[in-house]
């Protein structure tokens, strides 16, 4: 029945007129840096989403029509009629940037035929886009394509207000009240803006756990998240209208959320979709976000625990997976919360100081299936596989078979730290529980591990593999005995891990948190029968490339 009305709000909102004015009423200004390598891709035709590249060319580039159903992923589509990309053609800030922005600018208004566009959250996105960067898009621009704007920007607008609330379980759904009320300001509809405030202080708490996590569960999407609560709390003060206290109270949760979430380099952990973010970018964020809150230990809604003595951070990922829907928006966007979910549970990354030494894979959410789903698949991140099956069952819109219970429990003494976690996701399949137990020293120079299958009845326990994924500028050599492996990081610090009850090996990996490299990792294979593995992670003194090391 809601979704009746909504869509009989939104053939009413068509109907209704309004007047369009020749441009924004109000000044806006986009807040964050673009990437001017990005932008330079642009200009040579290449639109990159996350790590996928396609063409995004003007029409009279050799015919191409590149906004089509048929232009890509619905992911990498998505970006691409959301129109952020203008803020890296800003970062160029030349003369030929603006113009390539304005030629795909004039042929996705004349050309644009993919109902994906006009999905809630794309056609918020695009408004935001728009007016963030009307200066630099539209300002000297000729008459005729400003008011294409201006009537395009309406008419999407009447819908997304008139669809409210969105209809997305994820970050899309505030995405399309930030763009709401953008539209709302830029074409003085003081009854729209009214209605996009009142959506608010409910989508705030749908979208944001009471720990300050988002509930995507995906670093990235936090951080994006609160980008979009400091331009929404901007946007309203700037019109000297009141925010809702909720507004403040979810910043002032989600700051120290993601500070959780960060590794000592300034990087974000890997976890649910998440790439490599600049430093500089998140401190950004951060600073504008106005929070000081510290990072706390662990997100217990959430489902992240932080461990941290000395130089040694350790971040583990033990919480279910987020809801899903089984619907899906025009085009093919999912609806879901797990729409970057990651089978990877009880998965940890450690770095020492600034240097990342585990890792997860990396994500690649804008590829095609098969790549997509090779960095989601359990076996892409530092945790136990069963059998060579994942956790979580991947599915194009998400996640299918899931975990469903997540056990975590955290002691601390004299500066020791101990987590025990544990899920279900191989329950139904295998009849078997996967725990994880952690040891963290107080010097943070000892890192132990246990893993373990329980079964819950009588049933074979297949063989497993413990897989730890190693960043690309650890060098890792196997030890003569073949029962442990020599770890050196780029600071010439040097870790072995060893293993207990499995053969240890040495295997190839790929690290896809920006450009693909190539990387190691160590895997602990445990036989047929074999139902725990018990694994540490220990500093040692080096002595010299390729030496022996003595215990420190």
């Amino acid at each position: 029945m809601e979704g009746i009305l909504r869509g009989a709000r939104r053939i009413l909102a068509n109907l209704k007129p309004i007047k369009v004015p020749d441009g924004p009423s109000r000044a806006f200004r986009d807040l964050w840096p673009g990437d001017a390598a990005r932008g330079a891709r642009l200009l040579r035709g290449e639109f990159e989403v996350m790590g996928t590249v396609r063409p995004l060319r003007p029409a009279e580039a050799d015919g191409a029509q590149d906004w089509g159903p048929a232009g890509g992923t619905p992911a990498w589509r998505a970006a691409a009629h959301g129109f952020a990309w203008l803020r890296d053609l800003r970062a160029l800030g030349t003369d030929a940037a603006r113009l390539r922005g304005r030629a795909l600018t004039a042929d996705w208004l004349r050309l644009n035929h993919d109902a994906l566009a006009e999905a809630p959250e794309v056609a918020a996105a695009r408004i935001s886009a728009w007016l963030g960067h009307w200066d630099f898009l539209a300002a000297t621009a000729e008459d005729g394509l400003r008011r294409q704007l201006m009537q395009r920007m309406a008419q999407d607008a009447r819908g997304v207000v008139a669809g409210l609330p969105a209809e997305a379980a994820h970050r899309g759904a505030l995405v399309a009240l930030k763009g709401g009320m953008a539209a709302a300001v830029a074409l003085e509809e003081e009854t729209w803006l009214a209605r996009c405030v009142r959506f608010l202080p409910a989508e705030l708490e749908r979208q944001f756990h009471p720990d300050g996590g988002h509930v995507e569960r995906s670093p990235t999407q936090l951080l994006a998240a609160i980008q979009d609560l400091v331009e929404i709390r901007n946007l309203l003060h700037g019109t000297g209208v009141e925010a809702p206290p909720q507004l403040a109270a979810a910043l002032d949760r989600a700051a120290p959320a993601l500070r959780l979430l960060r590794h000592a380099d300034g990087g974000l952990a890997l976890f649910n979709g998440t790439r490599e973010e600049p430093a500089a970018m998140l401190d950004l964020v951060l600073t504008q976000a106005q929070s000081r809150g510290r990072a706390p230990a662990a997100l217990p809604d959430t489902g992240f625990h932080r461990l941290a003595a000395g130089r040694t951070l350790v971040l583990v990922e033990c919480g279910a997976p987020p809801s899903a829907r089984r619907d899906a928006a025009p085009g093919g966007l999912p609806r879901g919360a797990d729409r970057f979910a990651h089978a990877g549970t009880l998965s940890f990354e450690m770095s020492i100081g600034r240097d990342r030494l585990i890792v997860n894979c990396g994500a690649a959410p804008a590829a095609e299936g098969e790549w997509r789903d090779a960095m989601r698949a359990t076996a892409a991140h530092s945790t136990l596989v069963l059998a060579d099956t994942n956790s979580s069952e991947l599915r194009p819109e998400g996640l299918g078979r899931r975990i469903e219970d997540v056990e975590a429990d955290r002691q601390e003494s004299n500066g020791a730290q101990w987590l025990e976690c544990a899920h279900d996701g191989w329950l139904r399949q295998f009849g078997m529980r996967h725990r994880r137990r952690l040891y963290l020293s107080e010097s943070g120079d000892d890192l132990r591990g246990e893993d373990l299958l329980e079964a819950e009845r009588e049933v074979p326990v297949p063989g497993f593999a413990v897989r730890f994924h190693l960043h690309p500028a650890v060098v890792a050599s196997l030890q003569q005995d073949e029962a442990g492996v020599l770890l050196r990081l780029p600071s010439g610090v040097g870790w072995r891990l060893r293993g207990k009850g499995a053969r240890v090996a040495i295997e190839e990996s790929i690290y896809l948190a920006a450009e693909p490299r190539r990387s190691q990792q160590v895997a602990l294979h445990a036989e047929a029968g074999a139902n725990s593995v018990q694994w540490a992670i220990s500093r040692v003194s080096m002595q010299g490339p390729g030496a022996g090391e003595t215990a420190e």
